[in-house]
Parts: structure tokens; sequence; C-alpha cells
């Protein structure tokens, strides 16, 4: 007969040990980065999420600029924030592709307080027929985009006058968080940012910036109805089994996440599942969560989800001509 004294060890005793030693590691100390009457500069602000952001950003009392290219939708959208918020934004028509124009918009524009880098493209395709430009291009607005408004925001946000808390926001995607069939390089692009997030918040910290990394699903905008185009089939099967968020949805919980300087910030139910399991050793201020995603359960719930064997019958796979057996990742976009 087992001793209980043997089982009750391992199932009680050690994780109340590792959740000590972790509030000890840990040591959360709330944060809380305020939006009113400071500068929030956010990119892709013309449509999609980044407007929803300057919406909810403006008429929480902060001073909003955007910038994309259009500068016929940036007035769109400075018009449609006048008129339900009664605030004047700044826009910057520019390609944050171009770090002397990004410079001279965010030297312009002033000294910034909480920088959202939302500017994103992506062109759902299989690596071996998508263009190598296509993927540059992805590449070159995703990722090293971020690395031009980084570079040309931080040395004013490290010599702010007043010392509250700052934030540097970068808007990833679940697809930046699990690899997507048909997202190649657009996952590439955007798991990038989370080394960048990472690496960056080290640098950052002392400076009392806080880095939040975002992951939302697949969202209901304009650029999502232009993917839906242009998707190939099977990513459209893996995409219809899960649903979609409104922008204003999301917008509201990356705000969220960013004022209370939370690192990874997830959007849904999924999101957090996701989030558990692609943890690794990002920062994180709740002992709890890092509890929950050091312990083990909840990642083997997300894993199991994750790799769960899919049966598609019917699919007749391009110049394949058969059917596909094999595990899909079901919903995380």
């Amino acid at each position: 007969m087992v001793d209980n004294s043997i089982l009750f060890l391992p199932f009680v005793v050690l994780p109340l040990l590792i959740f000590v030693i972790l509030v000890f590691i840990v040591r959360p100390r709330p944060v809380k980065i305020p939006i009113k009457g400071r500068h929030v500069f956010i990119t892709g602000g013309s449509s999609g999420i980044g407007l929803a952001l300057a919406h909810q950003a403006a008429s929480e009392g902060a001073r909003v600029s955007i910038l994309a290219r259009s500068l016929d939708k940036l007035e769109e959208a400075r018009n449609s924030i006048r008129l339900s918020t009664g605030i004047d934004i700044s826009i910057f028509s520019v390609d944050v592709r171009d770090f002397e124009a990004v410079r001279k918009a965010i030297d312009d524009a002033g000294p910034i307080d909480i920088l959202i880098c939302n500017q994103g493209v992506f062109t759902p395709e299989e690596l071996e027929l998508q263009d190598l430009e296509i993927i540059k291009f992805m590449i070159d607005v995703n990722l090293m985009g971020t690395f031009n408004l980084i570079k040309a925001a931080l040395p004013g946000m490290k010599s702010r006058g007043e010392r509250h808390p700052a934030s540097i926001a970068l808007m990833s995607s679940q697809a930046g968080q699990v690899g997507i069939y048909g997202y190649t390089a657009y996952s590439a692009s955007k798991f990038g940012l989370r080394g960048l997030g990472e690496a960056l918040q080290q640098e950052v910290i002392a400076d009392n910036i806080h880095v939040s990394l975002i992951f939302p699903p697949d969202t209901e905008t304009p650029g999502l109805i232009e993917e839906n185009k242009t998707r190939p089939q099977l990513t459209s099967i893996i995409a219809a089994s899960s649903g979609t968020m409104k922008a204003d949805e999301v917008a509201k919980r990356a705000l969220n996440g960013i004022k209370s300087g939370t690192f990874i910030v997830f959007c849904n139910l999924e999101g957090f599942f996701l989030s558990i399991a692609t943890a690794g050793l990002s920062p994180q201020r709740s002992p709890l969560i890092a509890f929950v995603e050091r312990g083990g359960m909840p990642r083997r719930i997300a894993t199991a989800l994750q790799n769960k064997k899919s049966f598609l019958k019917n699919f007749d796979a391009p110049n394949k001509g058969k059917e596909i057996h094999g595990h899909f990742t079901r919903g995380w976009f």
C-alpha cells in the first residue's frame, strides 16, 4: 500500500513550493500607464484595429497621432474621430519602410509616451508558390518597419521630461505564436516581433518603458476582406474553424493590456491558452499566471488542441490530388 504522505509531496507541497519561488522571482509591481493627456502614436491608424485604437485613445483624452501610407484614408480617419469625439488628431502619410521619413514624422509629432506599432500587411500563399518580392515586402513592413519606428522614437521616449511609465506596443498576431498553413512568410515576420519585444524590454525597463506584445485572432478589418480573396483553400478551411473578433473589441483589450504594462496581451479564450502554451521565458508580472504557465496542464490542453489530427475529406490539395491527413491548428490566427 502506498504511503499517502508520499503522494502528498509531489501533488501539494511541490506545487506550493514552486509558487512561492515564483512569487519571489516575479515580485509583481503593478504598473499603470496613463493615457489621458499623453501622446499616443499609432501606425496603421487609418483603418481596422489602428483606427479603433485611435478612437479609444482619443475618447480617453489622449493626444493622438496616426501614421499610414494613404493620405486620403488618414484624412477620413481624422474626420471620423473628430465627429465621434470632438478631438482633432495629427496625421502623417509615411511608408514605415523609409527610416528617414519615419524619423521626420516622429520628430514633427513630438515626444511619444505610447508608441503602438500596428502596421501590417499579409498575403497568404504557400511558400513554394509565393514570389520573393512579396515575402520581402511583408518582412520589410511588419518587422523592419517596426525597427524603424522604435529606432526613431526611442531617443525622445528615453529623454521625456516626466518619468511616468511609457509603453511600446507591438501588434503581432496569433499567427505570430504558432505557424499556419499558407502564412509562412507572414508568420515569420510576426514571430520576429516576439524576439524583438523580449530583448527590447530588457533594454528599456530602466527607463520605465514597458513593452507589450498583442496577439489578436482574425479581426473584421478591410485587410481581412482582401486576404479572404486570395487565401489558399486549406488556409480557409482552418480559419473557418474559428470565429473572428471586431476591431473595437481587439482595440479595447489591447489598450487595457498596454495601460497595465502587460507583456503578452491575448484577446480571447483561445488566445489565453495559446499564450500559456507558448509563454517560454517571456516577462510575466503575475506569479499566478507564471505558475500556470509553468504548471503544465493548460499547456497540455493548448498543445492537444493545436496538434489535434484533422481528416479533411474530399480536399484536393493543389498539384497533389489526394486527401490530406495531418495536424492543423484550429482557430489560432
